[in-house]
């Protein structure tokens, strides 16, 4: 095949292309490979995913082939081959994979109607390992999957993707229906990780026998084979990223491949089975002991911020220009598996032209979202008079503290540090009731994604995945980046960061006093304290933010948390606590101590079933 001439040939093209600058509207370009057979030109559009001749051109390979499934199977492939050659071998990268994807999808969306004239005549014409997608109930969040998806499509497999918050049943009946061969799950946020249980123990109580892959940024190895597996009598894989999912699900395809790979996966989660079971388990202070080793502020010295009102203000249909100096891009990239930090990457040797080009796709999208506000952005914030009470942060309605509002919930640390460092909790950041002085908190909710999905539809029916996904990540970006804003904004009010001089850099460096902790985060790993602070901001009137049934933010480019101004405050991990902490947090919100220990299960410091 022309592009499989030389090991460097894709980052040579790519190179070139950077090379090639606008002066007007018209881009000079090397049409000559229009010049090769048919199969060559199918190969190259696929490999530097250039869409605009594939209609012509798969046209002319079926009138050459005879039957569309011919074309699929032959020169398609043969190109998506070379893709995933490049891919494995770390010559090609993850945002060219996606626009492969976006030629072949496009390629096959020519061919569907005569697919579908010919199953007509034929039965089973279509023999491809069929897997069911879903992000799972009260989870928003599919980046990650739609990425994955994108890449087994790439290598022939037929992924149906059923969206994010699908419940247990949904996911096995139509696995049922369309007599899938795999389900794959996914999760970002912690509660997603007793659903996925959840679902593995349907799909044993109702008889499947189908391999069930498991990935999410949340997911382990650790916890799949000590938690999912076990619910579940068949192959229960952790994926780790796209990369890994292709050669999983192609040994999963073969009957001798699956039953080596299901051993080794066995022999291997039985091992992290053992190793959980003889782990020592970490070494906890007493909960009492460790509140007597809580951080240490002089309140009687110490220079209250105030702010300048008090009360909530509502941002509507925020400027989306206004974000972009703050975004921090380093994140965009890791999403499409390109690790670095930026702008460094741009400039890497092996990375650096897929950076560069995904970085320019980026800016040419984000320049459309915000000319045809494509997307909304909203928030909300506010301050109150507070006051710590115990390891609970009460707010008042004014500075009289005569009325209550709300009580914030905090969890302390109770690992043992050699260093002899607090053992800290927020509430450690905000003056106690016995201090007698008044303190403030602050806390926010901001949303860049109204519109996000309807633009990523609008993608998808155009068969592009590759600007379906990447609508989605920067929108992700542009509400961290309101965050940012917000945050700046609210120092501002509260009187100490009047005077700051950060640059973007600084600011995503958090060089600032102050921090803004968020519910399901190492310092408050929490997600039920979310509702606290939606109904303090009345957040769902004032930006359009929803909290599904496990507490994901709907839309899933959103943001909220609570702003901390002590001088000294910094993030840290709630990592492990143990059994006496929880049965005092259970009391402090009036919830079931089995209850709390689902919600807080990936950072207890004990067993449950043993304890």
């Amino acid at each position: 095949m022309l592009l499989n001439r030389r090991l460097d040939a894709t980052e040579r093209l790519v190179s070139f292309a950077e090379t090639v600058k606008k002066t007007d509207k018209t881009v000079a370009r090397d049409d000559s490979w229009r010049d090769r057979p048919v199969e060559e030109r199918l190969a190259h559009a696929l490999v530097k995913g250039i869409t605009d001749f594939i209609d012509q051109d798969v046209e002319e390979a079926r009138s050459r082939y005879g039957k569309p499934l011919a074309v699929i199977e032959g020169p398609l492939m043969d190109g998506m081959n070379i893709v995933g050659d490049l891919f494995g071998s770390g010559k090609m990268f993850l945002p060219q994979v996606v626009k492969s994807a976006r030629v072949m999808k496009k390629a096959v969306a020519y061919l569907t109607p005569f697919l579908e004239a010919e199953k007509k005549a034929a039965k089973n014409i279509d023999q491809r390992t069929k897997l069911v997608f879903a992000t799972v109930k009260g989870d928003v969040h599919d980046i990650g999957k739609n990425i994955v998806g994108v890449v087994l499509s790439c290598n022939n497999y037929d992924v149906i993707d059923l969206g994010v918050m699908v419940p247990a049943d949904k996911i096995i009946d139509t696995a049922i229906e369309e007599k899938a061969d795999m389900i794959g799950l996914s999760g970002l946020i912690t509660p997603s990780l007793d659903e996925m249980t959840h679902v593995a123990a349907e799909m044993n109580r109702r008889g499947l026998n189908l391999p069930l892959l498991i990935g999410g940024a949340t997911t382990s190895k650790r916890h799949t084979a000590v938690k999912i597996a076990p619910a579940y009598g068949h192959e229960t894989i952790h994926v780790v990223d796209a990369s890994r999912a292709v050669p999983v699900v192609g040994a999963l395809s073969k009957p001798d491949a699956r039953r080596t790979l299901a051993s080794q996966n066995r022999k291997e989660q039985q091992e992290l089975r053992e190793q959980f079971e003889s782990r020592a388990g970490p070494q906890l202070l007493g909960y009492e002991e460790a509140r007597q080793h809580r951080l240490q502020t002089n309140w009687d010295g110490q220079q209250i911020a105030v702010p300048e009102f008090i009360g909530r203000r509502v941002l509507k249909h925020f400027p989306l220009d206004e974000l972009v100096p703050y975004i921090d891009w380093s994140p965009f990239f890791h999403t499409w598996e390109l690790r670095g930090r930026y702008p460094d990457l741009l400039e890497d040797a092996k990375r650096g032209p897929a950076a560069r080009e995904l970085f320019g796709n980026a800016q040419e999208l984000l320049r459309e979202i915000i000319d045809k506000k494509l997307l909304t952005a909203q928030a909300v914030y506010g301050f109150y008079p507070a006051n710590s009470d115990g390891d609970d942060i009460i707010l008042y309605s004014d500075p009289t503290r005569t009325e209550t509002l709300t009580r914030l919930h905090t969890l302390r640390q109770q690992k043992v540090n050699s260093s002899g460092k607090p053992q800290l909790a927020l509430a450690d950041y905000i003056a106690p009731k016995e201090s007698g002085r008044i303190d403030y908190i602050g806390a926010f909710a901001v949303t860049a994604g109204h519109g996000c999905q309807e633009l990523a539809e609008r993608f998808e029916r155009e068969n592009d995945q590759y600007n379906a996904i990447m609508a989605k990540a920067l929108a992700d970006r542009l509400a961290e980046a309101f965050a940012e804003l917000l945050h700046k904004r609210a120092r501002e009010d509260w009187g100490y960061g009047k005077e700051e001089r950060f640059s973007p850099e600084d600011l995503i460096a958090e060089k600032y006093r102050g921090i803004r902790p968020a519910p399901g985060y190492p310092a408050q790993p929490d997600h039920t304290e979310k509702p606290l602070i939606f109904d303090l901001l009345n957040v769902g009137a004032a930006t359009g933010i929803t909290l599904t049934e496990s507490f994901a933010m709907y839309p899933a480019a959103s943001v909220c948390g609570v702003y901390f101004a002590h001088p000294e405050a910094r993030y840290f991990a709630v990592s492990s606590i143990g059994k006496d902490q929880v049965e005092s947090y259970a009391a402090r919100k009036n919830m079931k101590v089995t209850e709390v220990e689902r919600w807080l299960g990936s950072i207890l410091g004990y067993d449950p079933a043993k304890s």
